[in-house]
């Protein structure tokens, strides 16, 4: 008896160190978070990386459109084959306002993603994100249009008409 209690004792010992000792399984790896103007809010407590304020480009969404409508030369192969859509680039966006590391989320097509990825780095003056006051760093996804997926659609004296009088 005094053999198997020896045995039992050397066995629950043994336990965590032959569990330490086994690999743990990866942690998934963290989607970015997608930061959208108007959805930004000041928090009491807020992460230590979450801005006050989103990155903006200058002019806005309708500059950006324009941005893409002017430097985007669409890829003959993609015209060839009537490819329309989007390719889902994911860039920072750093606290000087330049954009760096961008990286095909979504992919339309070889040629398209190409283009995305030479296009992209060419945007300047970015507006930083903001925390507590401070420029920084963060991760942004740019859609970018291929093809009229991204036709940009400007009412330029849209006042509604009156109702005629009876």
């Amino acid at each position: 008896m005094n053999k198997t209690l020896f045995a039992f004792l050397l066995l629950l010992a043994a336990a965590p160190v032959a569990m330490a000792q086994q690999p743990t399984p990866a942690a998934p790896a963290q989607a970015p978070i997608v930061l959208k103007p108007g959805q930004m809010q000041v928090q009491a407590r807020p992460a230590a990386n979450r801005p006050d304020r989103a990155p903006v480009y200058p002019g806005g969404e309708q500059a950006l459109g324009l941005f893409f409508l002017e430097n985007i030369k669409y890829p003959e192969a993609a015209r060839v084959k009537q490819l329309s859509g989007i390719v889902l680039v994911t860039a920072t966006v750093n606290a000087d306002g330049t954009i760096t590391n961008p990286v095909v989320a979504k992919s339309l097509s070889p040629e398209c993603d190409a283009e995305a990825l030479r296009v992209v780095p060419l945007m300047t003056g970015w507006q930083p994100a903001m925390r507590r006051g401070r420029p920084l760093a963060v991760l942004i996804q740019l859609p970018v249009p291929f093809g009229g997926a991204g036709a940009i659609k400007v009412e330029q004296n849209a006042r509604p008409q009156p109702k005629p009088r009876r």
